[in-house]
């Protein structure tokens, strides 16, 4: 249990710049009025708007709480508050078979433009598997830029897990290609594969990523598939275009979603659950190893009203 107090309390420190930015708004709202009505709902449209939350989840939340204060004759703005609270985690309710892959012989895919800490989210999660006891391979298919082969060698070097890469510039599938057959061949309980993420190149990515997956169905149809987009929480709400764009081109199963550390913008993890239909699976809140964890609904959207 102390770990997960540990990131719990972490997470908490983390998400104090989203924290006072939403609690602010709604400690004023609710303070601030004494009967639930069109001038309070449209405040708390604002208030969610301005954390990041997007329009569109903001009406779902607002319309789901209007219905329920409706339904329950709810008078007390307090009452209204938990309401919310509810509201809001019935908005990133998690399926429980949403980690399936942890326990199965799986490839996982992570994707996502350059810069958003895909490499390094490669790394942390090869290394908290490898501590579960699971063998693990990684796949360096992210062959343009030289700085991703050798970081992510060293994330190899580091969890103690082996390292399938090619020379910069070749081609990522057939790294893709050598690391399935080396997993096969191993055994291992898991190969986890970084990709190139040149999304202004779209054309390019999508036939790669079309490739990649083509050799994985072929050469591997046993294993579970997990593809995970990854975000930079930082950018808000182009994150979620961004997590859009990726849906075009793959069959996105899951977000991790980074440096949520240090941003205002946290509420970015209800937007994209609620939207995209795509659970977000791991969040990063700094640099350690254990800085990326599973995502938990609850624990989330409770550090943001403590």
């Amino acid at each position: 249990m102390g770990e997960k107090k540990g990131f719990f309390s972490r997470l908490k420190d983390g998400l104090t710049k989203t924290r006072d930015n939403f609690v602010a708004g709604i400690d004023n709202l609710f303070s601030g009025f004494s009967e639930i009505d069109d001038d309070f709902y449209e405040e708390l449209e604002e208030v969610l708007i301005m954390a990041d939350i997007g329009v569109k989840t903001t009406d779902k939340i607002i319309e789901d709480l209007q219905e329920k204060v409706k339904e329950q004759k709810i008078k007390e703005i307090s009452v209204c508050k938990q309401l919310l609270i509810d509201t809001i985690k019935e908005q990133m309710r998690v399926d429980e078979h949403a980690y399936d892959f942890e326990h199965q012989t799986s490839v996982v895919l992570l994707i996502g433009v350059n810069g958003v800490g895909k490499t390094t989210s490669v790394g942390k999660l090869a290394g908290q598997m490898k501590e579960q006891g699971k063998r693990v391979i990684l796949a360096a298919a992210d062959t343009f830029r030289a700085a991703a082969i050798n970081q992510l060698t060293e994330w190899a070097n580091r969890a103690g897990v082996e390292i399938i890469a090619g020379q910069e510039g070749g081609d990522p599938a057939a790294v893709i290609f050598d690391a399935v057959n080396a997993a096969k061949a191993r055994n291992a309980d898991v190969l986890i594969c970084d990709t190139a993420g040149r999304l202004h190149n779209k054309k390019n990515l999508m036939e790669e990523l079309r490739k990649i997956n083509r050799i994985i169905e072929r050469e591997y149809p046993e294993a579970h598939r997990e593809t995970l987009v990854v975000l930079d929480g930082t950018t808000g709400q182009n994150a979620l275009v961004q997590a859009k764009q990726f849906g075009e081109v793959a069959d996105i199963s899951g977000i991790v979603l980074t440096k949520l550390d240090g941003t205002a913008k946290g509420g970015i993890a209800i937007a994209i659950q609620s939207e995209l239909k795509v659970p977000v699976k791991y969040i990063g809140i700094g640099e350690q190893i254990d800085d990326l964890q599973r995502f938990n609904s609850e624990q989330f959207v409770d550090a943001l009203f403590q």
